[in-house]
């Protein structure tokens, strides 16, 4: 169970008895709410009894079982008639590991690929790009992603558009291929940060759009463990870790099916290259932009990584 800003993350291959306690927490629908009650601000036990129509004792006791879980906090408040006990939570997000699916058979091509190592884009501002160490170019000048160094960017951004990545294929003309993963860390893009500020973010595979999934927001207001020093406090700090599957049967992002888009439809193998596009859509109906980082900025130590299986 670590804690990275605002993220608990849990790794359930090998179990701890805190990360149990975290799950049975969060096995309830009254405390799911409570959790959601709290995500706007600071609330008394007896507030939450009112809110949810429940008895103060039941609000006692499900509060209790969040406090142990380590999910919430509280503190004695002086009241008009003695101390109120008030409840904050502790994270905007709680990520699940589950142990790595085991495949009988087949095998595997991952290629990770740096954010900077774009091949094409178009970018409308707000956008900009940025290494570990500074700022490449000028901010909302998209002439700034042709700048050289652009291949050695650690986060990029911008309002609408797309980057558009190539990957080697190097697999013999008889794979049987079996899925095409990619891994990214993404939101959406606001002023400074806004966890509030849904996107629409379309990622397509050798010119096939392959779906749409929907970021909630631009995350910040608590530092992103990977996030460099320099780099100010009120500005996007980290993303989420999202997996986009295509496989036989359809896409699918973190298992969640978007088109019925199927592994056949991607004509992998037919170019030397895989070509991955990512990006917002000037007709969506979330133009919220899109921050994309590398494996030295925001929560998670990776690039772009795609993965082929095949048997």
């Amino acid at each position: 169970m670590v804690n990275h800003g605002k993220t608990l993350h849990l790794d359930v291959s090998q179990p701890t008895d805190a990360a149990l306690g975290v799950l049975k927490a969060l096995a309830s629908e009254p405390r799911l709410r409570i959790l959601a009650l709290l995500g706007a601000e600071t609330r008394s036990v007896n507030q939450l009894a009112q809110l949810l129509e429940i008895p103060l004792s039941t609000a006692s006791m499900h509060v209790k079982e969040l406090e142990d879980a380590e999910l919430i906090t509280t503190e004695m408040q002086p009241a008009s008639r003695g101390q109120l006990k008030a409840c904050s939570r502790r994270f905007d997000q709680v990520l699940l590991s589950l142990p790595p699916l085991e495949r009988t058979e087949g095998k595997a091509l991952e290629i990770s690929m740096p954010i900077g190592a774009y091949v094409h884009f178009e970018v409308v501002p707000t956008c900009g790009l940025a290494t570990e160490a500074s700022l490449i170019g000028t901010i909302d000048d998209p002439v700034s992603f042709f700048e050289p160094e652009r291949v050695n960017a650690q986060i990029l951004w911008f309002r609408q558009g797309f980057v558009e990545y190539r990957f080697p294929y190097r697999l013999p003309p008889t794979t049987k291929h079996q899925t095409l993963q990619l891994r990214m860390e993404i939101c959406s893009e606001a002023p400074t940060h806004n966890a509030h500020w849904p996107s629409d973010i379309t990622v397509w595979i050798n010119d096939i759009e392959i779906g749409t999934w929907t970021s909630s927001g631009d995350f910040g207001g608590v530092r992103g463990a990977l996030t460099p020093a320099w780099w100010l406090d009120v500005d996007t700090q980290h993303g989420q870790l999202k997996r986009w599957e295509v496989n036989a049967i359809g896409a699918f992002v973190d298992g969640l099916q978007v088109s019925d888009v199927c592994l056949p439809d991607l004509k992998l193998g037919q170019l030397p290259a895989t070509t991955v596009r990512i990006g917002v859509k000037a007709e969506a109906q979330h133009v919220g932009g899109l921050n994309l980082f590398g494996r030295r900025f925001g929560n998670y130590p990776e690039d772009l990584v795609l993965r082929i299986t095949y048997a």
